[in-house]
């Protein structure tokens, strides 16, 4: 059988790499989502709304007759009963850093895969959540690493595949989903959908 097209739904550096270092060749289609506006009662139901309307957006621009697997993933940071995003700016990323320090939050990413086949479709939906504890940096410190710009950018403000590694103590849970994707969590859904994770390796180092 041949590799299935691999598609992920989101312009994130980090999801990409993470997916690359795993054996996969994903094809980045973003999905141009308006994600202001999305309301959900909870921040995992929200992070699993956005995620499916990334997927579902590119899954619709595929008319591929090969079979084909969309990935849309979203992420946000729970923090004292508050549901954090990507701060945007360095104020911003300054604020939430001295909120953070000292203190525990759960990032929580949405997943949503799509499996494409001619005119069949089949579609899952999951979150992973993983526990974060974050070390006491001091002003200066928090300045420095606002100044790399890179907390700007990432939902929670914070990555622990980057600068922010030194800054994170602890995690209870999946690290790969803190980073944006849980590799763990895909390969089950994919499973579910009847897609072994490993047909999706550039090089398989099994047979299919």
């Amino acid at each position: 059988m041949s590799r299935p097209r691999f598609v992920l739904a989101s312009k994130s550096p980090a999801r990409l790499a993470t997916l690359r270092a795993a054996g996969l060749d994903p094809e980045v289609i973003v999905s141009g989502v308006d994600e202001g506006g999305i309301d959900a009662a909870t921040p995992p139901e929200l992070v699993a709304t956005l995620a499916r309307l990334k997927a579902d957006a590119v899954a619709a621009r595929i008319a591929d007759e090969e079979r084909t697997v969309v990935l849309g993933c979203d992420s946000v940071l729970e923090f004292n009963g508050a549901v954090h995003g990507k701060p945007g700016t360095a104020q911003a990323a300054t604020e939430r850093w001295q909120q953070l320090r000292g203190g525990t939050g759960v990032l929580h990413t949405g997943h949503h895969v799509v499996v494409l086949a001619g005119e069949n479709r089949w579609d899952a939906t999951r979150v992973a959540s993983t526990v974060v504890r974050f070390a006491d940096p001091t002003d200066e410190e928090i300045a420095a690493y606002v100044a790399t710009g890179e907390p700007q950018g990432v939902a929670g403000a914070f990555t622990i595949d980057g600068y922010g590694g030194a800054y994170i103590t602890a995690l209870e849970g999946d690290p790969h989903n803190v980073v944006g994707v849980s590799l763990p969590l895909v390969r089950m859904m994919l499973a579910d959908l009847g897609v072994k994770w490993h047909t999706l390796w550039r090089v398989r180092g099994a047979s299919t």
